[in-house]
């Protein structure tokens, strides 16, 4: 039959296509109730259409505290993680040593043990060094988390460099900082990009790890989680979407800017 021949060629892209509206749906689900007007405490059922929380985000005590504490941290822990992270991928691509080997294999323990085990690990030494947990705690756990994810994607990128490209930089006289700032920088930017995208979004949305390492402070994910106790305020759902059309925003902009670096970099 004509369908199943037509299923058969675009089983991929089918499968593709649900994956994708799967992972979006429940972000949908945030972005209708961010317009909702419910009648109680609890933002679980669609009531009236309403613009109220949108026009006042901040209209939950100690919310916007919490978002600008969060965005602080995954901002310091992005660039902890990116700047470290960054070095270490080249030194184990492009350089030879000892333990090299164990190294790479320590490198990926945070990605493939339980976060409740790290998050416990760190909370073990801050309390060993006698650390006041707080922000400091925080941000140098979810650095030490991230850094993982940044060598992983800074990595990739490095491996696939032609080295030549270097070796014909140095032959026309450049300096080791010029290559590096000409050459190899721009053609590791798009991995150290997206190992900084992913350390961000990572750290923003991280619970479990904040969660040991925070003593008093709050996190915008801590007050989602102590809020969904007492009730699910609308303000939420407009943070939670303003949050994912910026991501989309982004995104769709890196793309636009690759698209036209490759079309303008044709004959």
């Amino acid at each position: 039959m004509p369908v199943l021949r037509w299923i058969r060629r675009n089983l991929v892209v089918i499968a593709g296509l649900l994956t994708l509206a799967y992972m979006i749906l429940p972000n949908i689900v945030v972005m209708v109730f961010s317009f909702n007007k419910p009648n109680g405490r609890f933002n679980y059922a669609w009531q009236q259409f309403s613009l109220d929380a949108w026009k006042d985000p901040c209209g939950v005590a100690d919310l916007c505290g919490s978002l600008s504490l969060s965005l602080q941290i995954a901002f310091w822990a992005t660039l902890g993680a990116t700047a470290l992270g960054t070095m270490i991928a080249f030194a184990l691509v492009r350089y030879r040593f000892r333990a090299r080997g164990a190294i790479n294999s320590l490198i990926f323990l945070p990605m493939a043990m339980p976060e409740v085990v790290m998050a416990a690990s760190l909370l073990t030494l801050f309390l060993n060094m006698g650390a006041k947990l707080g922000f400091w705690t925080v941000l140098i756990a979810h650095i030490m988390f991230c850094l993982s994810f940044v060598v992983t994607a800074v990595k990739a990128r490095v491996m696939s460099m032609d080295p030549r490209l270097e070796e014909a930089a140095r032959d026309l006289y450049a300096g080791p900082v010029q290559t590096f700032v000409r050459v190899t920088l721009p053609i590791a930017a798009p991995g150290i990009a997206a190992g900084a995208m992913l350390a961000f979004a990572l750290s923003f949305d991280d619970f479990i790890i904040t969660n040991f390492n925070a003593g008093s402070t709050v996190t915008f994910p801590m007050f989602v989680w102590g809020s969904a106790q007492r009730g699910t305020p609308v303000q939420i759902n407009v943070i939670g979407t303003a949050m994912f059309i910026i991501a989309i925003t982004v995104v769709l902009v890196g793309q636009v800017i690759a698209s036209r670096r490759k079309n303008n970099a044709r004959p």
